[in-house]
This record gives C-alpha cells, structure tokens and sequence, in this order.
C-alpha cells in the first residue's frame, strides 16, 4: 500500500516555474501595453497642444498685420510704434516679436500685459537677434530655445514689404503640461503593472491547481518503490483532472493511462519472477538428492581406485569434484530463492565482535597463507540482525578475499560505528576489481577470475558467482546496505547494519546519578 504523499505546494515565484514564467509575462505584457498607450498619448496631445499653438501664431500675425496696415484709426500711436503690435488687444502674455526693416536696426519686444518692452544683456541680445535672423521668412513653424532667460518658443518668420516680421508664443505652458502628462502616465504605469501582478498571480494560483494535483500524483508514484516485490499501484490522477476537454486534463488522462500500463507490466513482471523463483528453488531442492547420490558413489570408487586404469580413477576424481562444485551451486541458488520469497529472519541483538572473531579464525583456517588481521573497537558493537545469516555474510566476505588474492596477501576485518549504524568492513591488499566488474560485483553469477589471481589453495573451479550476491541478498534482508570500493593494492567492502536498541522495560523507573 503506498504511503500518504503530502507534496509541499511550490511558490508561483519560484525560479523555472511555469507559474513565475505566467505572471512575469502578463505583468511584462501589460507595463508594455501601458507605456506604449502613454507614448501614444503624450505624442498625439503635444501634436494637438503644438497645433493650438500655431493656430494662436497665424491669429497673433493677423492682428500684427492689422496694426502696422494703418488703416485703423482706433489705434493709437504708441501702440502702432510697439515691434509686433505687442500692445494692442488680444495679445498673449509672453508673446515675443520682432521687426527687421530695410536700413534700421531690428526692433524686438515681449509683451508682459502692459509694456513690450524686452531688457536683455548685450551678449543675450546679440545671440538672439542672430537666433531670430536665422530663421527661414516662409511662414514655417519651429521649435528654439531661445538665448537668456526666454526658454523654449514657437517661432514663425514671415516676410513683408519693409522687412522681416517674428512671432513667437512660449513653449513653457506645453512642456508643462507634458511633464505633468508624462508623470501621471508613470503612476498609472506602475498601478497597471501591481494590478496586473495581483490579478495574474491569483489567475495563476487558480489555474495551476489541476496541474499541481497532477504533479503531485506523479511525484507520489515516483516515490513508491517499484523495482521489485508485488507493488500496490493505486495511485491516480482525479477525474476532475482528468476532463480531455482541456490541456491538463488531456495531461491528468495520459498520466492514467500509463499508470494503468504501468500496473499490467508490474502484474506481469511480479508473477514471472514468483515462477521464475519457485522454478529455482524446486529444481535446486530436486537436484539435492540425485547429487548426493553421484557424489556418494565417485566416494565408493576410492576404495578401489588403484585397481582402475589412471584415466578412470582421473575421470572419477573430476566427477566428485564437480559434483561437490554443484552442490555449493545448488545450495546457494536454494538459499538465494528463500531470500527472494521473504527471508524468515530470526531478528535479535548480535554481538558483531564475537562474530567477527569467529568468522576470522574461520578464515585464518582455511587460508593460513594470508595475514589475517582484526581491527576491533574497545566496546561491544551490537546490531539488530539474525546471528546465522549475518556470520554468513562475514565468512563470504572473507572467503571471496581468500579465494581472489594471492598468497600473502593481508586482510583485515574491522568494526566500527558511523552514523547510528554498525558497520562492518573487509579490507585486503590485492590486486583489486576492474572497475567493469566493480560495478556488478554483487549481481548474480558475476566471477573476477580474469582480474583477481586466486590462491593455491583455492579448489579450481569452487566460486560459483553467488556469494556476493548472497551477501547482498542477505543485507537487503536486514534493511542494511553493502557497498565495494578498489583500487590496485586495496579492496573495501562495507556492510551498514541498523543497530540494536533495547526496548524500555514496562514499569522501570530510570534514576539521574
């Protein structure tokens, strides 16, 4: 049955997540929609601002025109004599003119409401005299900021009978309006832009729901583990998620789909391996019998074997040997078969020193041409494990480093714990794993005969490939691990086992020193 998943809900923010990718565009959309709506706007009112202008320089000509045409007898003196007509009505304040007449020095003036009268430094005054000459007398408009305090004006030149004649109206009003124009688009920029965060991250949050409910279904089924045994597939994507009417939903319905799938394949993969498994051990435990029986009759052949011809008490020898090879073989399939059925492990506190210690006088036996060593910690390491299957695993251990190195090589046992866990390693001074074999030292049949010299001593022909995998097979069996690292001069199998801890005694009252 799988475990209850609870997915931690990942931030919208997150950097990669389709949810952060969703907000930044829309906001980035949105600020952009919003500062080109702004430009438009500011563009389109100067065009119309600077069109109002203009049309107040041709009304400002006109009534120039008008006053210096002489024929308006209500206009007085004075005001005929102002450069531009400055002073009669109508006028704008800040309205600049300027009169150039054949043969006279020009005449400029700036109406302030009640005098025309423009007082300007001599360098200021020369600089804008030449400013206001230099313009084209075609009746064309143009934007100058003009020398001294005057600022930017809009300026049109028209030529008449005595002369050249200059209006000019300030820009000052317009830019004013554009700045404040420009500054409340900003604002309304920025307001566009959080709105658009708020509302697409609360669009986002609502919408990516299914698909982190689909996730989730995934992620939970990617924790179960699926590698062996009889698995509980049960997980699936909610039919609410499922819908094919829209892109999740289409998602949430493959994700069954391959669940269901997934499921068949693991139905069928865990009956194979329950027939494959029953098949060993019923051909191992019906192979026991004929064996010993081959066996027990290549014994009663050396009684007798000196009245055989040398190559039949030679084919004798070979038969009891390789029948004794295939017992071990037989039995280690039969023991490996147990393990995958579910090892009947008789779990209690082993003393892995006194374990060590048996498995390495064991060893020091049946190879006296190595250097046995111990490295043994001053307190007693006790781990949680059944006695048997665990000296077993020392002994394979032990006796694959016998068997794969040359006389003389040293070998040491030692015990220590790391981490909250027993740990027991077998270290010796061989020529070491290639790292092609290395990689499954303990998969089943895997031999290192090619890279590994045996001893002498070793029977030939005695590995069967199993014992490793045994080893394996049992760790597993105790929630353990076993792990082999080599290199030339130094081979180092590490067994993790969990360790024992004694269960409070009901009742016991626990006294501070």
């Amino acid at each position: 049955m799988a475990r209850p998943f609870a997915p931690s809900r990942p931030s919208f923010l997150a950097r990669g997540t389709l949810g952060r990718k969703l907000v930044l565009r829309v906001v980035v959309i949105a600020t952009a929609v919003a500062l080109l709506l702004g430009l438009f706007t500011t563009l389109a009112t100067r065009q119309l601002l600077i069109g109002q202008l203009d049309r107040q320089l041709y009304q400002t000509l006109a009534r120039q025109q008008q006053a210096r045409g002489g024929g308006d007898g209500d206009v007085d003196d004075d005001r005929r004599q102002a450069p531009g007509g400055l002073l009669i009505p109508g006028q704008s304040v800040g309205t600049l003119a300027a009169e150039f007449r054949i043969g006279s020095e020009p005449t400029i003036g700036l109406s302030t409401g009640r005098s025309s009268r423009l007082t300007l430094p001599d360098e200021d005054y020369d600089r804008l005299v030449a400013q206001l000459q230099a313009l084209p007398p075609d009746g064309s408009h143009h934007s100058v900021h003009l020398a001294g305090p005057l600022d930017r004006y809009r300026l049109i030149a028209q030529r008449r009978d005595y002369g050249v004649v200059v209006i000019g109206l300030p820009l000052r009003n317009v830019d004013t309006l554009l700045v404040q124009l420009l500054g409340l688009e900003a604002l309304l920029a920025l307001l566009a832009m959080a709105g658009a965060l708020v509302g697409a991250r609360a669009l986002v949050i609502r919408d990516l729901r299914p698909l982190n409910r689909v996730a989730a279904a995934a992620q939970q089924v990617s924790d179960l583990p699926l590698d062996r045994g009889e698995v509980a597939l049960a997980v699936r994507v909610a039919p609410v998620d499922a819908d094919p009417t829209s892109e999740v939903g289409r998602v949430g319905q493959a994700l069954n789909h391959m669940l269901n799938n997934v499921e068949d394949a693991l139905a069928a993969r865990q009956a194979s391996e329950v027939k494959l498994r029953q098949f060993v051990a019923d051909a191992s435990h019906e192979l026991r019998n004929p064996l010993a029986a081959i066996r027990g009759y290549a014994e009663l052949t050396r009684r007798s074997r000196e009245e055989l011809p040398a190559d039949a008490a030679f084919a004798m020898s070979r038969v009891e040997s390789e029948a004794e090879r295939m017992s071990y073989l037989v039995e280690d399939l039969l023991l490996l078969a147990r393990l995958d059925s579910g090892p009947d492990l008789d779990l209690g506190p082993v003393d892995l020193s006194d374990l060590v210690v048996n498995a390495v006088s064991d060893a020091r036996a049946a190879g006296p041409e190595h250097a046995w060593q111990l490295a043994l910690p001053s307190e007693p390491v006790v781990a949680l494990g059944d006695r048997h299957r665990l000296h077993q695993v020392v002994a394979n251990l032990l006796a694959n480093a016998r068997t794969h190195t040359p006389p003389g090589t040293r070998v040491e046992a030692g015990i220590s714990v790391h981490e909250g866990q027993a740990v027991v390693t077998v270290t010796d001074s061989g020529p070491g794993i290639p790292a092609e074999i290395r990689e499954h030292a303990f998969e089943r049949f895997t031999r290192a005969d090619a890279s590994r010299v045996r001893s002498e001593g070793a029977a030939a022909g005695a590995s069967t490939g199993l014992g490793l995998a045994i080893v394996a097979a049992v760790v597993d069996a105790h929630q353990g691990t076993v792990t082999v690292e080599s290199a030339p001069g130094r081979t180092t199998f590490t067994v993790r086992l969990p360790m024992y801890v004694p269960e409070p005694v009901e009742g016991a009252v626990a006294y501070a020193p």
